[in-house]
């Protein structure tokens, strides 16, 4: 079992920056690729980012490409979404993801959640 808390959300102003936390317990973090979704209201859970389990693949949904940057250090057994350049379509709850398989962008391949963290940017 591996225990996900995201933490880092909140208010920005478009163009402004946030940068996400997910911070693990429990099992072998460093077994796990990690992936970032975010779920805004209304819409289906959409992949953001994931990482690689060692951090040497990194994948990126076309959205947010060249604007947000995920990383790890699986000393900390934490994961990170740094997000910049945001833009008011960047509104939801992000979550972060852990898979114990392979680097995914499809949500019902991760096997652990956290339980979100809201981000906000105002139009």
């Amino acid at each position: 079992q591996v225990q996900l808390v995201e933490s880092g959300g909140g208010l920005v102003q478009a163009g402004g920056s946030l940068r996400l936390s997910c911070a693990a317990s429990g099992r072998t973090f460093s077994g796990y690729a990690m992936g970032w979704f975010r779920q805004a209201q209304g819409k289906e859970r959409e992949f953001v980012a994931a990482i690689s389990w060692g951090g040497s693949r990194t994948y990126y949904a076309d959205s947010v490409k060249g604007r947000f940057t995920i990383s790890r250090d699986n000393a900390k057994n934490t994961v990170w979404l740094q997000m910049s350049s945001l833009k008011p379509e960047d509104t939801a709850v992000y979550y972060c993801g852990g898979n114990s398989k392979f680097l995914s962008t499809r949500p019902e391949e991760y096997d652990y959640w956290g339980q979100g963290t809201q981000v906000t940017v105002p139009s």
